[in-house]
């Protein structure tokens, strides 16, 4: 049975390095993926056509399919630009829609890659740590919000808000995911001063019981901010809220190096054996390099990967990306962003393509 793949390449780098991934799915296909795919708009470049950053016809496409893999959304071009309107907003409106409630993002350090750190090699030297993030609740979804003038002056209100239920399913993911590596969970919240912490803190610990075979170990956000850069191999899966989830996964994105190297999935709940599921690289747009081909492929081509193995059901062609990938930088081939020593390649985006669909 054929599976149908919806491409939202977006803004910016967004372009070029979802051509590389298409030409990726273009190459499993003679390998047995059997997959169509289809092209639209999303971000900045949908709300130059159409006014919005995602249109009806385009979410709609989304939820037909089987899978979306997404670019990039964004830059200064549309900063002045009405929050409901900017980029951004188009691929929150895609999360809520397809109620993509965990993002997983890894953090993995490539063997050819552990002198791209800022950190020693020690530290970093055979890191993988799966952060497990809730994305459709918590403080960026939460009401009120808004900005608005007292007699005191302007005041901004942003609500974070958590139901069992979200917490609860959220964990059921990590401590899942924990099974498949190495048993061990760290929650992370703020149950010291924030009353969801204290919820997060207690309904994970109920949920647990159903996970006795994992060790689930608590940790407020600021010391596991510090845990990561001191000692991030005490970490195996991290599951934690939507906003501490975009800054802790940050931080350990830039322990393998480069933000230009890390995929993520964002997956649905699983309904009569389909979920929907939307997979991204974790950088950005890089207007700077935009069109220039000279973009890092790799993060949006390892997102393709997961795709393959948490929505297509085909582990064995997520494992031949992944050891391309792994043999171009084991033979020195770099893009620019992670490009250190004369000993090595400088390649462009489409080259790097070229490269890996070669060792698939």
């Amino acid at each position: 049975m054929s599976s149908k793949i919806l491409v939202l390449p977006g803004d910016g780098i967004g372009v070029e390095v979802a051509d590389q991934a298409i030409r990726v799915i273009e190459k499993l296909n003679e390998q047995g993926l059997n997959a169509s795919y289809e092209k639209d708009l999303v971000g900045g470049a949908s709300y130059d056509v159409n006014g919005e950053p995602l249109t009806n016809s385009v979410l709609e496409k989304a939820k037909n399919s089987d899978a979306v893999l997404l670019g990039a959304v964004g830059g200064s071009k549309w900063d002045d630009v009405e929050r409901s309107k900017r980029p951004e907003a188009g691929l929150l409106g895609l999360r809520k829609e397809l109620e993509l409630f965990a993002n997983l993002r890894p953090a993995l350090v490539f063997d050819a890659l552990v002198s791209a750190s800022t950190l020693k090699n020690e530290v970093v030297n055979n890191l993988d740590i799966m952060i497990v993030r809730e994305l459709t609740g918590g403080v960026y979804f939460g009401q009120p919000r808004g900005i608005e003038d007292t007699p005191n002056g302007k005041k901004a209100i942003d609500t974070q808000i958590y139901y069992d239920y979200e917490i609860d399913r959220i964990a059921r993911v990590a401590f899942d995911l924990a099974r498949k590596r190495n048993n061990k969970v760290t929650s992370v919240e703020k149950a010291n001063v924030m009353e969801t912490g204290v919820l997060w803190r207690e309904i994970v610990k109920e949920t647990h019981k159903d996970f006795s075979d994992i060790t689930l170990e608590n940790m407020l956000a600021d010391n596991c901010a510090m845990q990561l850069v001191r000692n991030p191999k005490q970490f195996d899966v991290i599951v934690t809220d939507n906003l501490f989830g975009d800054l802790l996964s940050d931080c350990a994105a830039m322990l393998t190096g480069s933000l230009g190297m890390l995929p993520s999935a964002s997956l649905g709940e699983e309904k009569n054996g389909k979920r929907h599921g939307l997979f991204e690289p974790v950088h950005g747009s890089a207007p700077d390099i935009a069109g220039q081909d000279k973009a890092n492929p790799i993060a949006t081509i390892l997102s393709l990967s997961m795709m393959l193995k948490y929505n297509l059901n085909k582990p064995e062609l997520s494992n031949k990306v992944e050891s391309a990938v792994q043999k171009i930088l084991s033979e020195g081939y770099r893009t620019g962003d992670i490009y250190t020593n004369e000993d090595q390649t400088l390649v462009s985006c489409s080259k790097m393509g070229d490269l890996i669909i070669e060792r698939i």
